[in-house]
């Protein structure tokens, strides 16, 4: 299983990315997904995530700014980033719960190999 992130780049304050992650591979089905974002200096949090069956959550900092969505047929996720801050600048990761085989009830984690968004004026 593979999952490949796009869309990072640099933008001004209070501009609009939007991240997208395609999971490819042996895939039977998809739990979560989510997207992660690490700052230098910074642990790893969580910014996002979405169950399978649509059902959202959000950190504080981003809520009413960044929207998460999910495609099944596809297995892609998205992150839309409105109104972005300096403090958004991080390595935004994708992380999926996969289970790769219908003969095996075995859910695993993946990521994605993080794109950078830098928020700067």
């Amino acid at each position: 299983v593979q999952l490949q992130a796009s869309g990072g780049g640099l933008v001004q304050p209070g501009g609009s990315l939007r991240l997208s992650c395609a999971a490819s591979g042996t895939i039977f089905s998809i739990n979560d997904m989510g997207w992660y974002r690490q700052a230098p200096g910074k642990q790893r949090e969580l910014v996002a995530d979405i169950t399978s069956s649509g059902s959202t959550n959000y950190v504080d900092s981003v809520k009413g700014r960044f929207t998460i969505s999910r495609d099944n047929a596809k297995n892609t996720v998205s992150l839309q980033m409105n109104s972005l801050k300096v403090e958004d600048t991080a390595v935004y990761y994708c992380k999926c719960n996969i289970r790769r085989w219908a003969w095996l009830i075995k859910y695993s984690d993946y990521w994605g190999q993080g794109t950078l968004v830098t928020v700067s004026s």
